[in-house]
């Protein structure tokens, strides 16, 4: 063994291990990510040039899947999914909140519903859906960082809050003005004023598949997970595909991987499964396979919108993850599927909202061919 290689050895020799209750394995504490301060943002102009398609590339490396013991759907149709339709009246609204109990049965595979809290139709709406009793979906909100937000949703009685916590250099340096040292500090204590409403705060981690995941992801991911350990109120983690760069190939590299985003939330930044949701858009006709590769490496929740509404191409369609749950577990756990055809007539014949007929699941004829010996 020369110099170098005995260097080395005693560097590997005197690192710090600690147990890991999310292996249940002892590692070393090289694997504990601190923020990297830049003067300018990467903006990993390599696979994203803007004069090509966005680029996928690999380095080869494979993560274990992880499927948490329980995985559940969440809602965004009043929020994200409002964002690309007519506005909903506040008797549609509440219907539609109905269907989706109906939808997620009494087990709440549909687990929270989230919506707009800043117009008095919003409020309307969030009061009369809060005010059936209905156990699922959970009534949540998203709001800006302002502290007379936070009060607003307090006042409501809402008990969880979605925050904007954009994460890529795009929105941190181009956006905002920030560095990522200014960011993270303001995010961390915004969340620790959410906190003090004392409301459950959910952290949307916007434009995660261009942000830098060991250089800011990971660091901002775990002071927040301490944040909540600190006083016992676990902050949530929403992973935001902002765009719809995710990939869900074996050995995509990062910031793409969808895989390496979550096993990296959870096994670098200690973030729990329960508190994990993926959210993801369909820019590149992935979000289902998205969704699901989420679930199978260790997220709990997938954030979906019914008929996949929402900005640009839209998010998950809820119905199709209801169909990938029953297909991953093996039975609906108390959902009622048919609610889905339903849902589908609803929105047609009371919004005015139009199903290209061979959508899977809710079109017309997504079950139907023309061609002779098919239809025989």
């Amino acid at each position: 063994m020369d110099i170098g290689e005995k260097r080395n050895q005693n560097m590997v020799d005197n690192r710090e291990i600690s147990f890991s209750e999310n292996t249940n394995l002892l590692e070393q504490a090289a694997y504990k990510y601190q923020l990297q301060e830049r003067e300018t943002p990467n903006l990993y102009r390599n696979l994203f040039d803007y004069d090509s398609i966005p680029k996928v590339a690999f380095n080869h490396r494979h993560v274990p899947i992880n499927m948490p013991s329980d995985i559940w759907i969440t809602d965004t149709t009043f929020r994200d999914g409002q964002q690309s339709t007519s506005p909903f009246t506040v008797e549609q609204i509440v219907h539609i909140f109905k269907l989706l109990n109906k939808l997620g049965g009494k087990n709440g595979i549909v687990r929270q519903s989230e919506f707009f809290v800043y117009s008095e139709k919003d409020r309307e709406a969030v009061k009369e859906c809060m005010s059936l009793g209905l156990e699922f979906p959970e009534v949540t909100s998203w709001i800006r960082a302002h502290e007379n937000d936070f009060k607003l949703v307090k006042d409501i009685g809402i008990k969880e809050t979605g925050i904007l916590v954009s994460c890529s250099d795009y929105h941190i340096y181009n956006k905002m003005g920030l560095t990522r040292k200014s960011a993270l500090e303001k995010y961390v204590n915004m969340v620790e004023k959410v906190i003090d409403y004392g409301i459950k705060p959910r952290c949307h981690f916007e434009d995660i598949t261009r942000a830098d995941f060991y250089g800011f992801v990971v660091p901002l991911a775990e002071k927040l997970t301490e944040l909540g350990e600190k006083y016992g109120m676990p902050v949530k983690i929403r992973a935001c595909d902002t765009m719809g760069y995710g990939v869900s190939y074996p050995g995509a590299a990062l910031p793409r991987s969808v895989q390496g985003i979550i096993y990296g939330l959870i096994h670098f930044a200690g973030v729990k499964s329960e508190n994990l949701e993926w959210h993801g858009h369909n820019d590149f006709y992935k979000v289902v396979g998205n969704a699901a590769t989420a679930w199978l490496y260790g997220c709990s929740g997938i954030n979906c919108s019914l008929l996949g509404i929402g900005e640009r191409t839209g998010n998950c369609p809820l119905e199709a993850m209801a169909i990938e749950y029953a297909s991953l577990r093996g039975t609906t756990n108390g959902m009622d599927l048919s609610v889905i055809t339903e849902i589908a007539q609803y929105f047609e014949r009371e919004i005015g909202y139009e199903i290209p007929a061979r959508t899977p699941f809710v079109g017309r004829s997504f079950n139907t061919t023309r061609a002779g010996i098919h239809a025989d």
